[in-house]
């Protein structure tokens, strides 16, 4: 796994403008979208209908962006700790983007670029720009700032 530890925030600070990871590869199968459109009440044929998706010029139902975007929390731990703040709290999104469709069956993963640390009450508000990527494919499927607090 590629996690990278940090002991301390200026440890994480002196890493700003560094790329971590990737990830271990995920598979979007249509399980994991069938349940993300029952969570979420969006049932939009392009996700859950493979033959109008198929018939629509997909190569198959496709996995929702939010989908993607949600998988950040779990992409998360798996590329950066920090010991002094082990706490993480979303604090919000910036720029997010869907260049590509994630046909059902594509492999993931993520790498999570260092934009910023920045000082907060109790630790320090983390700015990563995660690129989610599609196996075979340079275009990636998701790319989002993410802003999370870590607190001690």
């Amino acid at each position: 796994m590629p996690l990278r530890r940090f002991a301390t925030l200026a440890a994480l600070r002196a890493a700003a403008g560094d790329v971590i990871g990737p990830t271990d590869w995920v598979v979007i199968d249509q399980d994991l979208i069938d349940r993300f459109a029952e969570v979420t009440g969006d049932h939009n044929w392009v996700h859950v209908d493979r033959q109008r998706a198929v018939a629509a010029g997909y190569e198959s139902t496709i996995a929702h962006g939010f989908l993607t975007l949600s998988l950040i929390g779990a992409f998360s731990p798996e590329l950066i700790a920090v010991d002094e703040c082990p706490t993480t709290i979303n604090y919000g999104l910036d720029r997010v983007r869907f260049p590509a469709p994630c046909p059902r069956g594509s492999r993931v993963r993520a790498t999570a670029h260092v934009l910023a640390v920045d000082a907060s009450d109790g630790g320090a508000r983390l700015t990563l720009r995660y690129v989610i990527e599609r196996e075979g494919f340079t275009t990636p499927v998701c790319v989002a700032d993410h802003l999370s607090l870590r607190l001690g």
